[in-house]
């Protein structure tokens, strides 16, 4: 059978992504071929620094169709990066290397060649600066999505956030029956669609124990109305409610999402109950794009001792021979 390769970009040079991609391949074998992009010296350099030994097959872009692709060897697309044979801060000299990546594997999703993307960790705040929130928001300018969605996916449990990297004292502002039905929408295709599931969606309020003493209350105000709108709609979804609690065991078992309003509502408690178990996939894009669910983690480099879960998780997810991979 003929699997459509899985493109991994990179990402960030000094970070802790090709320690983790040399011990996925260690960990487990995959079906489908595996196609880095990254830059050939530095996966040299890793390669000895971290002991892996394995062939590498060079890929030509202009030839990519040619090839007879399988796991036997690391399949690489290079892209040139200047470093000095050590392992560096991150700063903004890896801006164009990044970008460059990006737009080789921007190239090849955009020509059908293949629906399966992942990118390794990237540092937002020195390749996106004040453009984009985050890699989400990143892609889903590139390919002119419309929506978008941070799912952080695990089989048992996962979870959502309706705003994402934005501070805290802004998130009441963004919060709308709008982008709550977007995001909501978006879970529910995907889980119907993709993993043919109807799925059991928990909505938690903004304030603490959704109530509040200002006159306007966001949750009732937005929640319970959009609520009703999405139960109407067909959806299984209920709430609000108080994010405190939720999370018990008890609680969490009769959902297969929560749906949170900001960023650490729902990733602290994910985290902290699933580690490194757990993936995050960009909803809204016309292919399915993972990335591990955690940074470059730069304190860790090169000491040889960080987890490779999510990333196996991540290309295990893509591994699996879907039915349906349209636009998610």
């Amino acid at each position: 059978m003929n699997y459509k390769p899985i493109i991994i970009v990179a990402g960030e040079p000094n970070s802790i992504f090709l320690e983790i991609f040399f011990k996925s391949l260690k960990k487990k074998i995959y079906k489908k071929p595996l196609i880095l992009i990254c830059s050939l010296k530095l996966l040299n350099f890793q390669m000895k620094k971290f002991k892996f030994k394995k062939k590498i097959k060079l890929i030509k872009l202009s030839k990519l169709n040619q090839y007879k692709l399988d796991n036997e060897y690391i399949n690489i697309i290079d892209v040139n990066y200047r470093f000095g044979y050590k392992f560096e801060n991150i700063s903004h000299k890896s801006n164009e290397y990044i970008k460059k990546s990006f737009k080789i594997a921007f190239n090849i999703l955009k020509s059908g060649f293949t629906q399966n993307f992942i990118n390794g960790p990237i540092s937002k705040k020195n390749f996106l600066g004040k453009k984009f929130l985050g890699i989400t928001e990143y892609l889903t300018k590139e390919f002119s999505s419309k929506k978008n969605a941070m799912l952080i996916y695990n089989k048992k449990l996962s979870v959502c956030p309706i705003t994402t990297h934005l501070p805290l004292n802004l998130v009441s502002k963004k919060i709308t029956k709008k982008l709550i039905f977007e995001k909501v929408f978006l879970i529910n295709n995907f889980y119907k669609n993709y993993l043919n599931i109807k799925p059991k969606i928990a909505i938690l309020g903004l304030n603490p124990h959704c109530e509040s003493i200002n006159k306007f209350n966001e949750d009732e105000k937005i929640l319970k109305p959009s609520i009703k709108y999405l139960v109407r709609s067909g959806i299984n979804v209920s709430g609000p409610y108080p994010a405190d609690t939720i999370f018990l065991k008890n609680n969490r078992k009769n959902f297969n999402i929560i749906v949170g309003m900001y960023h650490d509502q729902v990733l602290t408690p994910i985290k902290t109950i699933y580690e490194y178990d757990a993936i995050n996939i960009t909803l809204g894009l016309p292919f399915i794009r993972i990335s591990p669910d955690h940074g470059p983690n730069e304190k860790m480099v090169g000491k040889n001792s960080s987890n490779p879960l999510s990333l196996i998780k991540a290309i295990t997810f893509l591994d699996k021979n879907w039915s349906n991979p349209k636009k998610v």
